[in-house]
């Protein structure tokens, strides 16, 4: 039997895996069928972190439930459930020759293409994400991705 791929949980995912919105009940059924490793960089805790912060300010979340989304995401770190991993060395220099050959076409954005660099030098089989552009670009350099939300 084969080993499990790992795969890339971008910020977006992270997110709507952690609080409630429109991709969160999607995001809890990819995961229940997915048997890969899931991994984050630095960037996605702390993209994460930030994201719920901003929900925080926005009023969109109480500052309770802006604290047990972070309380469990870390707990999921720290347990494994999520695999934590450091910033690859060479993340930079294959997220400019990702940025050159794909940013004209797409129009990726610099921190979607610091992602999928990442994924790459992790890597990763797989990439799950709810951003259309980082989608394409994951998908034109090879990556397996998630499926996307239906549309109510």
């Amino acid at each position: 039997m084969n080993p499990p791929g790992q795969t890339y949980l971008d910020s977006s995912f992270v997110v709507s895996l952690y609080s409630i919105d429109a991709n969160s009940v999607s995001a809890a059924e990819i995961l229940l069928n997915d048997q890969s490793i899931r991994i984050i960089s630095p960037l996605v805790e702390f993209e994460s972190m930030n994201a719920f912060d901003l929900r925080l300010f926005r009023k969109e979340m109480t500052d309770k439930e802006a604290s047990l989304c972070q309380r469990n995401l870390e707990k999921d770190l720290q347990s494994g459930v999520i695999k934590p991993m450091a910033m690859p060395e060479n993340v930079f220099i294959r997220a400019r020759l990702l940025s050159t050959k794909f940013t004209p076409q797409l129009g990726t954005r610099t921190l979607d293409i610091l992602h999928i660099a990442a994924a790459l030098e992790y890597g990763a089989t797989s990439f799950f994400s709810f951003d259309t552009r980082q989608r394409a670009m994951a998908h034109a350099v090879g990556l397996k991705l998630s499926a996307m939300p239906k549309q109510p």
